[in-house]
């Protein structure tokens, strides 16, 4: 069985803090991730090596252990009992969705192999079971919390929608109802890290990003949504077909709507969350759109329209 450096492994020394492990890890974890490398077995078993080593080092316990292994490490080699390896909460990406991960990397990508090393089972696997690896019991320790981000469109937000994860072997649904809101964040209980010595587990805390769609702005439940009108509806009045997020709405527009223009449209915003039944409002902000590319006789009637008008043409100052 071959001595792992850890510290080289992540790029660290031995006095490395605990933000400096992790920062290292994270640009390690994501150059090798093998969503990232996909067929390279090489990135592969890179990946394996940089999450065991921060398995190791990210937690004190485990650290100061293996630095008092240091190179005298083979006559503690009996007093180890060889454990399943890392307990990982996350296992390969979640379902192929857009999720974007938060806090310590390597629990929540998880092992994408067959297990950590024999020198890791040797030495800490069993600490992964709430014991010491010498034999001696942990003192209990509740399960770690794990955080994500879930990305989805406004479209998703405004219907629901859900994502299946991957958690661990287990597969969990997520679900948003109508309503989602960016910075949401949903809880999953007893999913998170395990815990030790008989504590509970931990939990799962997904936070909601909410991505831009079209035309759209949204200001809390309501939603502002960027239309082009022609020029003639826009001064004689008429109707005007749209596409928003409740279906296809025919809206009246009134004779001389002025560039800019909104028009309310009441409860048909984003519905509130939770609360069925209930929705902000839509505000249709209309765009006039001036003709290009006139005839002869179109610029000749404009002109005619001018001279009509020519004491009430606004002139600035």
């Amino acid at each position: 069985m071959r001595y792992k450096d850890y510290y080289k492994t992540l790029g660290v020394s031995e006095k490395a803090s605990q933000e400096e492990i992790k920062k290292a890890y994270r640009q390690l974890a994501l150059k090798y991730h093998p969503d990232k490398n996909k067929g390279d077995k090489k990135a592969e078993e890179r990946f394996k090596e940089i999450s065991e080593a921060y398995e190791v080092l990210k937690d004190p316990e485990k650290r100061k252990k293996y630095d008092r292994l240091g190179a005298d490490w083979e006559q503690y080699q009996d007093a180890g009992a060889p454990g399943s390896g890392f307990s990982g909460a996350w296992s390969g990406s979640p379902g192929g969705q857009t999720f974007h991960f938060e806090g310590d990397l390597g629990d929540l990508f998880g092992n994408t192999g067959s297990g950590f090393s024999d020198f890791f089972n040797t030495f800490f696997g069993d600490m992964g079971r709430g014991r010491t690896g010498f034999g001696g019991r942990q003192r209990p320790s509740r399960g770690e919390d794990l955080r994500a981000e879930m990305e989805i469109s406004l479209s998703e937000a405004y219907h629901g929608t859900s994502r299946i994860l991957n958690v661990d072997g287990e597969k969990l649904r997520v679900t948003t109802k109508p309503g989602a809101y960016d910075g949401q964040e949903l809880r999953i209980r007893g999913k998170g890290g395990r815990g030790r010595g008989g504590a509970a587990d931990g939990d799962i805390y997904i936070r909601i990003k909410v991505r831009p769609e079209g035309n759209y702005e949204l200001q809390g439940n309501d939603l502002i949504l960027k239309v082009d009108v022609d020029l003639y509806t826009a001064v004689l009045g008429g109707k005007i077909e749209i596409n928003t997020l409740a279906g296809r709405l025919n809206v009246s527009v009134p004779a001389g709507t002025q560039n800019g223009s909104k028009l309310r449209l009441k409860g048909k915003g984003m519905p509130s969350y939770g609360n069925p039944g209930k929705s902000g409002d839509l505000y249709v902000r209309l765009n006039v759109v001036i003709p290009g590319n006139l005839s002869r006789e179109e610029i000749q009637l404009f002109k005619k329209l001018k001279e009509m008008r020519k004491d009430r043409v606004y002139h600035q100052n």
